[in-house]
């Protein structure tokens, strides 16, 4: 029986790191074959994730020498962190691997939604020739609301700050006083959202941040505003942001998280025919360069557990 098991996709090099040493099972299909995984991991010491492998109090039950979870990432939604608490399982999340990728994602998704002049090549091709249509919005002077001011959305403004976007961000776990807020307008969440032109949410998905962006916070936006979601699916509420985007009350949006992963064609017809919404599948921190940071942390984390003295 392996003792560690790697249920999704990981960078071959941090792979072969962890297999050199352990007895290693790597089989990205495992997510999902929720039955295959549950008998692979009955003998495993570690089990590594990304964010669609449900680690549940279930799966802890069945793992019976399981002591460590990898976390291809940071979010930490899928795992049931309670019940690894009540096994003494240490759950191991790649801390900082992949905030320049979410970071430059909320920045060019930002930019392109304020320009608006990328979706017409079929037309300019064929021979029309829309330029009033396609005249769109400068970054210079427009403000960058951030929802959560953790290390991500830091990154993110960073980056924003040379293109002439201010920064405001409500956050209110960081203290006051905190030197992460020079340079930065401290906000309350409701004035935020009415006075940003783009809002970008850094968030965990909590009973508080269900819905966090509901119809009365998109309502309160201002008009043109634009809406981006790297966080979590949930913190959004999907259709009244696809109610106000198909009425033009906000200028635009870009999701890469949903309320149900995989997205379905079912869960997605909400948004059909939306010009001005950008999806994508969950893949803002995973780039060719994070991928192999966040798997080199993950192999590092896993193998410093497992050879820890006792």
């Amino acid at each position: 029986m392996p003792e560690v098991v790697i249920s999704e996709f990981m960078d071959e090099a941090a792979v072969g790191m962890i297999s050199a040493r352990h007895d290693t099972l790597y089989d990205p299909g495992l997510v999902d074959r929720p039955d295959d995984l549950a008998e692979a991991v009955r003998a495993a010491r570690a089990l590594v994730v990304r964010n669609r492998t449900k680690v549940t109090a279930a799966l802890l039950e069945a793992a019976e020498t399981l002591s460590c979870v990898g976390r291809l990432g940071v979010g930490l939604d899928n795992i049931d962190l309670d019940a690894c608490r009540k096994k003494n399982v240490a759950v191991y999340p790649a801390t900082g691997a992949n905030d320049v990728a979410v970071a430059e994602y909320v920045v060019s998704t930002a930019l392109t939604l304020l320009r608006g002049a990328y979706t017409a090549s079929a037309e300019v091709a064929a021979g029309e020739w829309p330029r009033q249509r396609l005249m769109g919005r400068e970054a210079m002077d427009k403000r960058l609301g951030l929802v959560g001011y953790g290390a991500i959305a830091r990154q993110a403004a960073k980056r924003a700050r040379v293109l002439g976007f201010s920064i405001a961000a409500f956050d209110p776990f960081l203290p006051e006083d905190d030197a992460a807020w020079t340079d930065c307008e401290r906000l309350d969440l409701a004035d935020l959202i009415r006075t940003s032109d783009v809002v970008s949410l850094h968030v965990p998905l909590t009973d508080k941040t269900r819905h966090m962006i509901g119809a009365d916070a998109i309502a309160s936006m201002k008009e043109g505003a634009i809406l981006i979601n790297t966080a979590r699916g949930g913190v959004v509420d999907e259709a009244a942001l696809a109610e106000a985007l198909r009425a033009g009350r906000i200028g635009g949006a870009a999701l890469d998280v949903f309320e149900t992963e995989p997205l379905t064609a079912e869960a997605g017809a909400k948004f059909e025919g939306l010009a001005n919404l950008i999806l994508t599948p969950h893949i803002a921190g995973v780039t060719a360069e994070s991928n192999v940071r966040v798997s080199r942390v993950t192999a590092e984390n896993v193998l410093k557990h497992l050879e820890k003295p006792e």
